[in-house]
């Protein structure tokens, strides 16, 4: 088990979150969450973006005043790095307060591409070790 993400899966989900701390200063709250929501998918897989990405959420939460949200994401993070290091985390869940912490949804292809690609990274490294 990796406690952190690819360099590749790794710096999307920095653009992501930069993106989305930008969205949130100018005002785009939604946008940001949708930015978020991106990270949150690619960074499941790893215990340290994973818990990243909730501290973000978290964050944004807090900006915005929403009681639900900030409960929501303290609940996650209790649960994100043990659901990492475990694998029993909800693939494609966009780690939102008013999602279940436990349902998988649909990963938009360009995600699931990246977390493949990856993936098949990681393996062909293993081989060659």
């Amino acid at each position: 088990m990796r406690w952190r993400a690819p360099t590749s899966v790794n710096l999307r989900i920095t653009e992501l979150v930069v993106d989305a701390r930008r969205n949130a200063r100018d005002g785009e709250v939604e946008e940001a969450w949708v930015r978020l929501g991106d990270a949150h998918v690619l960074s499941q897989p790893w215990p340290v973006p994973h818990v990243r990405v909730h501290l973000e959420m978290l964050a944004l939460g807090w900006r915005t005043r929403g009681a639900g949200e900030v409960g929501g994401q303290l609940f996650r993070l209790a649960v994100a790095a043990p659901g990492s290091l475990t694998g029993r985390y909800p693939a494609g869940n966009s780690g939102r307060a008013d999602v279940s912490a436990f349902a998988p949804a649909p990963m938009r292809p360009e995600l699931a591409a990246l977390l493949d690609s990856a993936a098949a990274d990681e393996t062909g490294r293993q081989a060659g070790e």
